[in-house]
């Protein structure tokens, strides 16, 4: 008899266990999505009708393949608008649905804003409106203030606007026009002296702007931030391929050829951030730091803020100063790519 009762004990949580997880997972893919549907088109917000587990994305995949297979137009009535094949989905969402509407990013959904008050609201407001957790895939790639919220997010900020300052930026002009000339050097080596040569541009301006990046960013350090910088890509173009299809909880963890890879470049970045930034600060306690940088400026302007309240809370760690490093070369990163509409 007790054999018998603890079996059916066992058989019971087994089937509790098994519903409870049902439900859950019922409730991740269809029920919540259907609230906040109901809550969005309540407030005035229009989009299409959540679809289970997908959502927009087979669209949103469909609709970039489709866009960049094709070559860019460039003609001469400067109709050479990049939106349409780096967001190609949400332009036409907003030509569906109007300027405030939404779309599904699996059973998540993503609201689009163009109205100018609202945006303004949404960026003016940081401890009201917080950042979205999403595909925490994306936590190998996004650090530092994008990631940040309220009080850590403003102390970062302050530190880091003075390397943006406009008088700063100015000396960063040689670094452009050294990058210019030496491309401008190869393409003279490889034209002949007589008659003409077609050059495909395209890799070579992929370089040039790779060693503008890293030359204002690490200045020279910028062999090693160049590396940083095609890690970076690498890592983008990874995140790029997950995004497009639906994040499953616990993926991450799985060891997948692209989850090992993905793991593999945060560590070899944050490493080389580390090299680079031990060398600088090496440099200023000996008395020769190069401040012309974005790196040099940032860690000038950490410093200032840690002597100025004699606190070192006030100042930001080593460990966030690699974040923040990593973070200024991302950003620039993620420009070139749509710059060029990749």
């Amino acid at each position: 008899m007790d054999t018998i009762q603890i079996i059916v004990t066992v058989c019971c949580a087994a089937i509790i266990t098994l519903f409870v997880y049902l439900w859950r997972v019922l409730n991740w893919i269809w029920f919540t999505p259907k609230k906040l549907e109901k809550l969005l088109r309540k407030q005035g917000l229009k989009g299409n009708s959540h679809r289970i587990l997908y959502g927009d994305m087979k669209d949103f995949s469909r609709m970039i393949k489709e866009a960049i297979s094709k070559p860019m137009n460039l003609s001469d009535d400067g109709d050479d608008d990049v939106a349409p094949r780096m967001v190609p989905f949400f332009l036409e969402t907003i030509k569906k649905y109007g300027k405030k509407s939404f779309i599904w990013l699996g059973p998540r959904p993503q609201l689009l804003i163009m109205d100018p008050e609202l945006i303004k609201e949404v960026l003016s407001k940081t401890y009201l409106y917080q950042k979205p957790h999403g595909n925490p895939l994306v936590r190998l790639l996004i650090h530092g203030l994008a990631s940040l919220e309220e009080d850590k997010w403003a102390k970062h900020r302050k530190i880091i606007n003075p390397a943006f300052h406009l008088e700063k930026l100015k000396h960063m002009l040689p670094a452009f026009y050294l990058s210019c000339s030496e491309m401008l050097s190869k393409w003279e080596d490889i034209v002949p002296l007589e008659g003409s040569l077609e050059i495909d541009v395209w890799p070579h301006l992929q370089q040039m702007t790779s060693d503008v990046i890293s030359r204002t960013a690490f200045g020279s350090s910028y062999e090693e931030g160049r590396k940083i910088f095609e890690l970076q890509k690498e890592q983008i173009q990874h995140l790029t391929e997950s995004m497009q299809s639906v994040y499953i909880p616990g993926w991450r963890f799985l060891p997948t050829k692209r989850n090992r890879r993905m793991k593999e470049i945060k560590k070899d970045v944050r490493s080389s951030i580390r090299g680079i930034i031990d060398k600088r600060l090496k440099a200023m306690e000996a008395g020769n730091a190069d401040n012309e940088d974005l790196l040099g400026i940032f860690l000038e302007s950490n410093f200032k803020e840690i002597e100025q309240n004699r606190n070192k809370d006030f100042g930001m760690s080593i460990e966030e100063v690699i974040e923040e490093s990593y973070s200024i070369l991302l950003a620039k990163n993620l420009h070139q790519r749509c710059s060029y509409g990749l």
